[in-house]
Formats: C-alpha cells, sequence, structure tokens
C-alpha cells in the first residue's frame, strides 16, 4: 500500500506537485484582466498558494505555464512542466476543480497515476485547506495505486512510486483525516481483493475465513459463520438451493460490530454467489467471464462493518453475507422447484439463474426477524438491466422511505458512487404470484431489475418503510483504470456505505 504522509516540507522535492484550482465562472473579461486568458480562448488555472512554492521559486513560471497549455484547473487534469537540472525536476499541475471532495480525489488519484515511475511525491496543500480536502487527496492516491496481480510484474512495466508526501503546515490538525481515508481505502481494497480473487479459490468457506482474519483486528467486533447443517436446522432453505448443486457448501457469514454507546442499528445485507454459473439454466461462455464479481455485494457489506469498527463509528452494524456457489450437478436446483426460505414464505423456482434474490430473500427475513434494524439496506450485483437504463457507473436504487434513499444518494454523491431512484410499481406485484408457492423468483413481463427489487421487498415485513435495496452489478466492475478505479473490482459500495454510516455520529 502506498506511503501517503504528512509532513511539513523544508527540503524542495524533486517532483512537486501543484494544486490548481479551476477559476470560478464569471465575466470573460475579468478573468482576462486577471491574468487569466491564455491563447485560444481557454481559461487558466488558479494556483493554490503554499510556502514551499515560494521558497522553490516556482511561482512565476508555474503561472506562466498555466497559461501557455491552457490548463483550466479541471479536476484531476495534470501537465507536466520539466526543469532539467534544476530543482524541482518536474512540476506537476494537478487541477482540483472547484476545491470540493471531488476535486481532491480526483486530484490524489492523477498525481499518484502521473508520478508511478518515480519513487516520491510531494503535494502542497494550502495552509487553509480542509481536514475534508487532505482526506480525499489521500484517498483518492490510495485507491488509484491499487493493483491486484497474481503474476510477477515485467521490470519495465512495474510502478515505482512508494511515498506521497502531503506538505502542510500543521500535520496534526490533518492526522484524523489521514486516518479516516486509511481506513476507507483498506476497506475499499478489501473489498476490492475479495471480489477479484478466482473463484477456484474463493469458496465460501474461503470467504469467512478472510473476513475472520480481518475483523479480528478491532474489539467490539465478531464474526460467527453457520454451516449447511445449521442453515437447515434454521431453514435457510434458498441459501441451501443456490448452494446445493456445488462441491463447496454454502454459508452465511455474519458479522457485528457492537459499540458501547450505540443508539442505532443498521442491517447490511449482501449478495454472495462466489461464482454463478446459472445453475442449470446455464449461463453462455460471455455471461459467465466475470462471474467472480459476483459476491460484490456481500464484500461491500462486510468490508463496511469493519469499516465502521475501524472508525469507530457509534452505530450498530450487522452485515449478512449469504454465501454460496451456483453450480450445476444432480443436486442443483431445478426450474419448477419449491423452496422454503427462513420465516416460512415459499417460491416457485422457475429461473435458476435468478439466484441472487434467493439467498438474499433469507437474509432479509433472518434481519428483520431476529435484529430489529433501524435501517435495512440490501447491496447485490442483481441484475444486468440496471445497465441498460444507467450505465456503467451508476448503481439502482429502490427504496419506499424518501429519508432513507435520500440519505443514501447524498452519501454516494459525496464519495463518488452514484445512485439512481428508481420507481416500486406496485401495479406488478401480481406478476410475482405463484400458483404452487408464494411467490416466483422470475417472470416474463420485463423489467428485471425493478421485479427483483419487488421480490426482495416482500420479504422485509414490519421493516419495508426503512429498506433500500442497491443494484450495483454494473459499476462493481471497472474494464479499465480510471480515476480512483483500477481495472477490475471497484470495491463499490464500501465507500458509500461508510458516509452513511458516518452520518450517524451527528
Amino acid at each position: 500500500m502506498l506511503n501517503v504522509r504528512l509532513a511539513v516540507a523544508r527540503a524542495v522535492p524533486d517532483l512537486f506537485a501543484l494544486p490548481v484550482a479551476a477559476p470560478p465562472a464569471g465575466d470573460p473579461a475579468e478573468n482576462q484582466s486577471a491574468g487569466r486568458e491564455p491563447a485560444g480562448g481557454a481559461t487558466a488555472g488558479d494556483l493554490l498558494p503554499h510556502p514551499l512554492i515560494e521558497r522553490a521559486g516556482v511561482a512565476e513560471e508555474a503561472t506562466a505555464f498555466l497559461a501557455d497549455a491552457e490548463h483550466t484547473g479541471g479536476a484531476g487534469t495534470t501537465h507536466a512542466l520539466p526543469r532539467p537540472l534544476r530543482t524541482p525536476a518536474r512540476l506537476l499541475l494537478v487541477g482540483v476543480g472547484a476545491g470540493d471532495e471531488d476535486g481532491w480525489r480526483a486530484a490524489g488519484a492523477a498525481v499518484a497515476r502521473a508520478a508511478r515511475k518515480d519513487p516520491a511525491v510531494t503535494v502542497a496543500v494550502p495552509p487553509d485547506a480542509d481536514p475534508a480536502a487532505v482526506r480525499a487527496l489521500a484517498e483518492g492516491a490510495w485507491l488509484a495505486t491499487y493493483r491486484y496481480r497474481l503474476a510477477d510484474d515485467p521490470p519495465d512495466k512495474a510502478p515505482k512510486l512508494r511515498t506521497l508526501t502531503i506538505a502542510v503546515d500543521r500535520p496534526d490538525a490533518y492526522r484524523d483525516a489521514l486516518a479516516a481515508a486509511r481506513s476507507v481505502a483498506e476497506m475499499t481494497m478489501l473489498a476490492r481483493d475479495l471480489t477479484n480473487t478466482p473463484s477456484a479459490v474463493k469458496t465460501p468457506a474461503w470467504f469467512a475465513g478472510k473476513i475472520r482474519r480481518a475483523a479480528a483486528r478491532h474489539a467490539h467486533l465478531t464474526v460467527s459463520v453457520r454451516e449447511p447443517a445449521q442453515l437447515a436446522a434454521e431453514g435457510f432453505g434458498g441459501i441451501l438451493a443456490v448452494g446445493g448443486g456445488s462441491s463447496r457448501p454454502p454459508c452465511l457469514v455474519e458479522v457485528a460490530w457492537r459499540p458501547p454507546a450505540a443508539t442505532a442499528h443498521v442491517v447490511l445485507v449482501g449478495k454472495g454467489i462466489t461464482f454463478d454459473t446459472g445453475g442449470i439454466c446455464i449461463k453462455p461462455r460471455e455471461g459467465m467471464k466475470l462471474m467472480r464479481k459476483d459476491m460484490g455485494g456481500a464484500a461491500a457489506v462486510t468490508a463496511a462493518t469493519i469499516g465502521a469498527a475501524a472508525l469507530g463509528l457509534p452505530v450498530q452494524v450487522t452485515a449478512l453475507a449469504p454465501m454460496a456457489e451456483n453450480a450445476v450437478s444432480g443436486n442443483a436446483a431445478r426450474p419448477g422447484d419449491v423452496i422454503r426460505h427462513y420465516g416460512g414464505m415459499t417460491t416457485e423456482v422457475l429461473n435458476t439463474d435468478a439466484e441472487g434474490r434467493l439467498v438474499l430473500a433469507d437474509a432479509l427475513a433472518y434481519a428483520v426477524e431476529h435484529l430489529a434494524p433501524d435501517a435495512l439496506v440490501d447491496v447485490a450485483t442483481l441484475t444486468g438491466a440496471t445497465s441498460v437504463a444507467l450505465g456503467k457507473r451508476t448503481a439502482a436504487l429502490y427504496s419506499g422511505s424518501d429519508t432513507l434513499a435520500e440519505a443514501l444518494a447524498e452519501a454516494g454523491a459525496a464519495v463518488g458512487e452514484p445512485v439512481w431512484r428508481m420507481p416500486l410499481v406496485d401495479d406488478y406485484v401480481e406478476a410475482l404470484g405463484s400458483d404452487v408457492a408464494d411467490l416466483v423468483n422470475a417472470t416474463d413481463v420485463g423489467g428485471g431489475s425493478l421485479m427483483a427489487a419487488l421480490f426482495l421487498r416482500e420479504f422485509t415485513g414490519e421493516a419495508r418503510d426503512r429498506w433500500a435495496h442497491l443494484d450495483m452489478s454494473a459499476p462493481a466492475w471497472s474494464d479499465s483504470a480510471d480515476g480512483v478505479l483500477a481495472k477490475g473490482a471497484t470495491g463499490w459500495g464500501v465507500r458509500s456505505l461508510l458516509r452513511w454510516l458516518e452520518s450517524f455520529s451527528g
């Protein structure tokens, strides 16, 4: 993990990153009179002040270069200014946009990527910077430098960056912000690691073991695992049916954060399908290639709960991760089977590839009956249908609670994990009816994401008015490195959930 440190920088570094703010919108004539109108009509950004910039004697040179390079200060934009045989040997001008969290997070990611072939880089943060800026800067740098690779790097491709120094006047004023950024980044990386791991390794038992080890460092944090015999005795029919076709037994992982002064209890439920063949209704090859990501929801909720402990958040959190491999064998669930969920509801299985909702239903019903949540949120790589409407970067949010929906949307917007609220159309509930059971798990009426949400709602009981469902199949994976995202698993949901849980601190 990249070494990000705070320091009062006295020596001028070899690689010096200077934050640049986008100028405020206004009269172009005013911008021009302020010296911010370069050739071509673009408006140059504003170099943010720092004592080290003056000490290095680069302010005038950097300002002139801003105009010449038409650097607008847009968040995450970078321009490098080589200075051979001088110190610093290179200036890296990086945009922070409007200077909000998004801008500083983008800047941190951009600096880390631009400096990947250098051993160290120093970033000058203005003396009056808000701690949130330092937190976002560090978080962006850490997330952008994440890599998952099982083969050795070729010598010319391996990143060399080891240390990012944030130059501040008062390091003590920002230590808590840096610690918070590290905790959030570590938990996001944990979720990415869990999701990226090939399914040949990633059994339900393996996942449970990883969570036990990650949670062991924190007091007031416990992990319990229900194995198949206990699942059968307690009636978790959905988890058992989905996992029945695999030689790798299913389980239910429960992670509980119980701070002494908690005044609210949040339950997070995450889909944990370690590999999804589709079952008897088998997927085509293209549909299976990335199915190691189908436990991204379980990774997110367990990592977020461990993160709540790391941050010391004063809210009780329980994560439920129903884990199973949806495989094909003589023991696999068949279309037409009827399963009995925890609590007694029954489902006729019409599509064994609509398995995520079956395991989530058990966990939701258990949460409502035994955990008395003040808020109940499930997170799942549930349907590909959401990407048709919302693309690759936005998750679908379903909830009957305006308050809960707004809080989750605000948290997602703050950390750069956008969601879009979708309607829960009651007119479609009738289509979930079965001739032989309470519900069917698949319909032919369209609206795949909506129908899945309506199915899950049936298991929320008296917690229906404080439940939300996040369908995040598309944003759980990135096809390329971009900003804070590495290619592969994104760890989507960890940062949103932690920001939301932080709001319980008042």
